[in-house]
Parts: structure tokens; C-alpha cells; sequence
């Protein structure tokens, strides 16, 4: 355990909730930071607990975002009048709620807490749970994200002197507005692996997305078909990500952990369970360390399964950045909690039963086979 960990705890960011109604519930996180509570892994010696109660001021949000659509946001969030739908918000992925502009401020002021933790050498790693907000563009919100942590993360790194940012996003939707606030910036790189289809959200991430004029290859999509399972994701994301990676040399690592790729998820069609998680979490780690010095922004994202796969796969990630090893029981007074909360069971172990093949596997293995080639990386498998 000689990596120097920082869990960054936002319990104030609860506030960003669209409503008991909407698919992303702030109980993922919460119940996420208890499970990891609930295992000691924020008393290990390696761990920095980092607060991060101060929302981000307007200077750093719009290091991404525009003053109008920061205006915006607050006014609408406050119960102003407004055209706001010319914004990106209404009825649908993004209502407005009371004190949106607050809540997504707090979100980003903990995407930049670590990303200052990592920056000045506090800690090696930092997680954020509540961050990993990848689709908000500059000037409107977008599936369910008001601000872009993860970007804005970036930009403060690049403004504090980074000259190289490699960003890695294993949400199961594409990392559409990471990708486009960096498309035309040589010093980002961008590599996304998600599910597509022509019918499935955002609609972008083809592997003909690679950077815009001066920055051609800083962008790298693998749109994986629908129902692909374990093996194939893990040999798509083994094949691609580190040796670009790598390649690239980055100063530091920013990854977005979304789960939403798992079976049960009811927004998407993934098959993955929580050993792609798990292994995933490991190359990450030794990425960080291989290619940006053990320099790693982590932060969480997508994931509907709020109590039964979220806490899971977070805690998970996190224990791997910490180098702890998990018991697979999982504590019976977190299932008693997260159990009365979903009205429901969850399950009692961090493992669980593989699914075998998937029925989008050949089509993954021909994705990866098709984005090496375009990035020549030839015939690594």
C-alpha cells in the first residue's frame, strides 16, 4: 500500500437530485462512500480523506463552460423565468431543480479538489465518486449533467501547467462532452469506450471521431454493439487503451468509472458484471503508474442500478487505488441500509457469476481489430 490515496467525501453534493423520479439518484454515491466506510478502507494509513464542501467558483467553471449558460443555470436553479430549454434544460434528462447551479458548482469544486491533490504531489491517487458528469457542453447540460467536472478537472490541470492529458472514460455512453471541449487540443487525449447504436444516446462516439484540425488522433472511440460481454469489452479496452496510453506519455491520467456497462443496468444493454470492474480498476492502476508518474484523477458517472451495482464497483475501484484487498462478503450492516433504502435485496458479495459469451462479442473483437489499425497499433491483441 505505498500508493498515497485521497477519497474525496462531498456529502453537501446530495443536492444534485433531478427528482425521485429521475434514473440518477445521489443515493449512489452516498451509499457508495458508506460501503467504503463500512469496510475501514478510509481509515487505511495510505488514505487522505479530502473535504471538498466549497462549490466551484464561476472563474473555474467557465474555464469550460460559458458565462451565459453559468448564468443560466444559476437563475433557473434559483426559480427565475426563462427560456431555459434553448440551455439544455426541461422536462426529461435535465429538469430544473432547486439549487442547480449550486449542486453542479459543488461537483466540480470535488473534481478539482482532486485533481489539486494530485497535482501538487498530496496524494498519487484521488477519487471523486460524485463527479464524472462527461456530457455537458459549454453552453447547455445534457444527460443529466448540469457542468463537466471532468473537463473543467482538465483545464484547471492544463492552466496549472500539465502539458499532457490523457482522459479515459469506460462509461457505458459515450464521453461526448469531454471529447468535444478538447477536440481541437493536441495536449488532451480522449478515449471512450462505450455502447453504440444509431437509436442509443448521445449518437456520437463512431470511430471516425479523432480530433479536429492540429489534434487529428487525440480522439479514439470503441463504439462496441450492444450485449457485449466481459471477455470481449475487457480484450476491446486491453488492446486499445494502455499502449495508447502509454504511447502518449501523459502527465496525468483522468478516468471516468461509469457502470452503467453492467447486465442489470436498466438504461443500456451491456452484459458486463463486476469482474470487468475489478480488472478493469487494475489496468488503470498500472497505467497510472506505467505512462503519468502514479498520477490519477478518478471520478465516478453513470451507473442506474443506484444500490445493487454502483457502491459495488466504486468500492471496488477504490480498494484497487488503495491497494487493499477486498474481503467478497460484503458488511451486513451496509446490506441492511441499502436494502431499506431500495425497498429491495442487493447483493451480499462484490463477486458474482460470470455471464460467458455475449451475442455482441464478435462484433466488439471487430471494433477493437478496426480502431488499432486506424491508430496504428497494429496487430497488438
Amino acid at each position: 500500500m505505498s500508493d498515497r490515496v485521497g477519497l474525496v467525501l462531498c456529502p453537501e453534493a446530495r443536492i444534485y437530485d433531478h427528482g425521485s423520479e429521475h434514473p440518477l439518484r445521489p443515493q449512489r454515491v452516498l451509499l457508495t462512500w458508506d460501503l467504503i466506510r463500512a469496510l475501514d478502507l478510509d481509515e487505511l494509513p495510505n488514505v487522505e480523506r479530502l473535504r471538498s464542501v466549497a462549490p466551484a467558483d464561476d472563474v473555474t467553471i467557465e474555464l469550460v463552460h460559458t458565462p451565459a449558460f453559468v448564468d443560466a443555470t444559476r437563475r433557473a436553479g434559483d426559480g427565475e423565468d426563462g427560456d431555459w430549454r434553448r440551455f439544455g434544460y426541461g422536462p426529461g434528462d435535465n429538469p430544473v431543480f432547486d439549487r442547480m447551479h449550486e449542486a453542479g458548482a459543488l461537483v466540480v469544486g470535488a473534481s478539482v479538489t482532486a485533481a489539486q491533490a494530485v497535482w501538487s504531489s498530496d496524494v498519487d491517487h484521488a477519487f471523486n465518486a460524485a463527479g464524472g458528469l462527461h456530457h455537458a457542453m459549454p453552453e447547455r447540460a445534457s444527460g443529466f449533467c448540469v457542468y463537466d467536472d471532468p473537463a473543467v478537472a482538465i483545464a484547471w490541470l492544463l492552466r496549472e501547467g500539465a502539458e499532457r492529458i490523457a482522459y479515459v472514460d469506460v462509461d457505458v455512453h459515450h464521453g461526448d462532452g469531454v471529447q468535444f471541449i478538447f477536440y481541437d487540443d493536441p495536449r488532451v487525449l480522449t478515449i471512450s469506450i462505450h455502447e453504440y447504436a444509431p437509436w442509443f444516446f448521445p449518437g456520437t462516439g463512431e470511430v471516425t471521431e479523432r480530433g479536429g484540425p492540429g489534434a487529428e488522433g487525440s480522439a479514439v472511440n470503441l463504439p462496441l454493439p450492444p450485449f457485449t460481454g466481459d471477455d470481449a469489452w475487457l480484450d476491446a479496452f486491453r488492446s486499445v487503451v494502455p499502449p495508447l496510453v502509454r504511447r502518449f506519455v501523459p502527465d496525468v491520467l483522468v478516468t471516468q468509472l461509469g457502470c452503467d456497462t453492467h447486465v442489470t443496468d436498466p438504461l443500456a444493454e451491456m452484459q458486463l458484471t463486476t469482474r470487468a470492474y475489478r480488472e478493469t480498476a487494475k489496468e488503470l492502476h498500472a497505467l497510472a503508474h506505467d505512462a503519468a508518474d502514479g498520477r490519477w484523477v478518478a471520478t465516478g458517472g453513470g451507473g442506474y442500478q443506484w444500490a445493487r451495482v454502483v457502491p459495488r464497483a466504486w468500492t471496488i475501484a477504490f480498494a484497487e487505488m488503495a491497494g487493499a484487498e477486498l474481503p467478497d462478503e460484503i458488511p451486513e450492516s451496509w446490506i441492511e441500509e441499502a436494502e431499506l433504502q431500495v425497498r429491495g435485496e442487493v447483493p451480499t458479495t462484490f463477486s458474482e457469476p460470470s455471464l460467458g459469451t455475449g451475442d455482441g462479442d464478435e462484433g466488439a473483437r471487430a471494433i477493437a481489430a478496426e480502431v488499432r489499425a486506424m491508430v496504428g497499433l497494429g496487430g497488438i491483441a
